[in-house]
């Protein structure tokens, strides 16, 4: 399982710093939508740069205009570009399309879809690689949230899928017990006294 980092902070400077003591130990390097949409698409330039070795996600969660978005990520340097999997089949058909032009990738997050399962296997047929079960931080907040569901969610899809929204320490060997193929972790790694540190542990529990 891949564990990636998803720096949700809104300065470039603040991404290359975090980046930089997290790199070692993480396979994924997450552009959080406030750092885009604060920083623009250079920062994605930017960490690609920094760390040319790391696959770089731009987590655009793309809802309308599927193609022309997702070309412009890619070209600034991301490896994978998230549309939302609310948005309409045609919005991520061009998606791919703009990956499979780059040869790159389209992930499917599934932040506020209903039914995450079903939502999950049609996008697949679509052609994006794997689907993201995410919990956003408000809706981690509401009354009545468990993690649990994201994973019950994605062993039911059948899917290839990641796991995003209330992953730490003590949640990360239960993510990767459900097949997830890559572990999304924010907060557990960003906000940490040290940073390299907490991504290092999460790593070693990736067994």
């Amino acid at each position: 399982m891949k564990l990636q980092f998803a720096m949700d902070t809104v300065t470039t400077e603040a991404a290359l710093e975090l980046a930089a003591a997290a790199a070692p130990h993480v396979d994924i390097l997450e552009l959080g939508t406030p750092l885009i949409k604060a920083a623009g698409l250079s920062a994605v330039t930017a960490i690609k740069k920094a760390h040319p070795d790391k696959i770089v996600f731009a987590d655009l969660k793309t809802m309308d205009a599927g193609e022309l978005e997702a070309d412009i990520a890619f070209s600034a340097g991301a490896d994978l570009v998230t549309v939302l999997g609310l948005a309409g089949d045609s919005t991520i058909i061009g998606a791919v399309k703009a990956a499979k032009k780059h040869g790159k990738g389209i992930v499917a997050d599934l932040i506020g879809v209903p039914d995450k399962a079903k939502r999950a296997k049609e996008v697949v047929a679509l052609g994006v690689d794997f689907v993201e079960m995410h919990a956003g931080l408000d809706e981690q907040a509401e009354d009545g949230f468990t993690f649990s569901t994201l994973l019950d969610d994605g062993a039911a899809s059948g899917v290839a899928f990641s796991v995003a929204g209330g992953i730490n320490i003590s949640t990360i060997a239960s993510v990767q017990q459900s097949g997830a193929e890559v572990a999304v972790a924010g907060s557990a790694i960003y906000s940490a006294p040290d940073v390299g540190a907490a991504a290092a542990e999460l790593r070693a529990a990736i067994v």
